[in-house]
């Protein structure tokens, strides 16, 4: 499966409810969102399953990159398996603190190819490093995507069982100030 994770963009400092969950995208967080999912869309990197935390802004997020890259239409077109709806999907695992290593082992086992889970610092951070043993050097950056290819185990694999475990390889970062592309 090709992960992309992505952290939410850049959002105001206070909600007006004073309630950290309730922080929306600034407009300039607005704009840098939409260029990273531009960015992504021409590269071919657009995702098919799009999973948000449920904090606002991370939400916020995920509904720009689904607007921009036609998500929907796309998901139709590519007949995603595993579920796949072609509208973001709100998960508990993807708020602070939650279970997003048991979230992509789901993803792995119901089949899913392309999807992006858009959460928040620094449980992202944790997560890239826990899944390819290097995390980015800056944290990462709010807008940021990195791409992973994720699979079962081979053990998991070869005994033909569910993915109790998955491995892991980086396959790139996207800086979103610059929109450059760094590949490994």
């Amino acid at each position: 499966m090709k992960l992309y994770v992505m952290r939410h963009g850049p959002a105001e400092d206070n909600a007006p409810t004073g309630r950290d969950e309730d922080r929306a995208l600034t407009p300039a967080g607005r704009e840098r969102t939409r260029a990273v999912a531009r960015a992504l869309l021409a590269a071919d990197e657009a995702p098919l399953t799009i999973i948000a935390s449920p904090l606002v802004r991370a939400l916020q997020t995920a509904e720009i990159v689904a607007a921009v890259t036609d998500l929907e239409k796309r998901v139709r077109e590519a007949k995603e398996p595993g579920g796949a709806s072609g509208a973001v999907e709100i998960r508990r695992e993807m708020a602070p603190g939650g279970d997003a290593v048991g979230l992509i082992r789901e993803l792995v086992q119901s089949g899913r190819k392309r999807a992006m889970i858009v959460g928040h610092e620094p449980d992202l951070s944790m997560l890239v490093a826990r899944l390819v043993n290097r995390a980015p050097e800056q944290g990462m950056l709010k807008s940021m995507v990195v791409g992973v290819k994720v699979e079962p185990t081979p053990a998991d694999a070869a005994n033909g069982r569910s993915a109790s475990s998955v491995s892991a390889a980086l396959r790139f970062i996207l800086d979103p100030k610059s929109l450059h592309w760094q590949r490994d």
